[in-house]
């Protein structure tokens, strides 16, 4: 007895594995430009709904990754954008490690408030391409494509965004 299996569930068993399969590194890519949980957690299911209005584009699994990455970083500049502004608020992480002591974790929250506060004075190209290049370690290449810009405009998004960084960090320290 053969089991006969409708193709709609086919279909929905494919949408399915992929929305698990890059959920979580979607998810992240977002957070990473919005610096917000409840925003990168609207803005990620936004996206994977964008993407599966266009079926035909899910066939190539590697193809489909990088143009839902794109579609991610799209999604996300475009919500700074309107709402023209970046909120910001930790995610509730454990503790790096189990050792780490009050001084420790006081600092690391310091740092990772210096960091969000030199992110804000960044546009969100900028932020996008710096965050991309640099903390993803993507090439300038594969940035490029996901901001939908040329090579030499991701370079000169990412050399604004570390000179008003370096500025920042120069003001800092005075």
């Amino acid at each position: 007895m053969s089991e006969v299996i409708e193709p709609g569930l086919e279909l929905q068993e494919r949408q399915n594995r992929f929305v698990s399969e890059h959920l979580r590194r979607i998810y992240v890519q977002i957070y990473r430009i919005v610096g917000n949980v409840a925003d990168a957690q609207d803005l990620t299911q936004e996206a994977f709904i964008k993407a599966l209005q266009h079926q035909e584009q899910l066939k190539d699994e590697q193809k489909a990754a990088h143009w839902l990455s794109r579609i991610a970083t799209n999604t996300a500049i475009d919500f700074i954008r309107r709402n023209s502004r970046a909120t910001f608020c930790e995610l509730d992480a454990a503790p790096e490690s189990h050792a780490e002591s009050p001084e420790q974790a006081l600092l690391r929250s310091e740092h990772r408030g210096y960091l969000e506060d030199g992110l804000r004075l960044l546009s969100p190209r900028e932020r996008a391409a710096l965050i991309l290049r640099d903390v993803e370690g993507l090439p300038a290449e594969e940035v490029a494509k996901r901001l939908d810009c040329s090579k030499a405009t991701v370079r000169s998004h990412i050399a604004n965004a570390r000179t008003k960084f370096r500025r920042y960090i120069e003001r800092r320290k005075r």
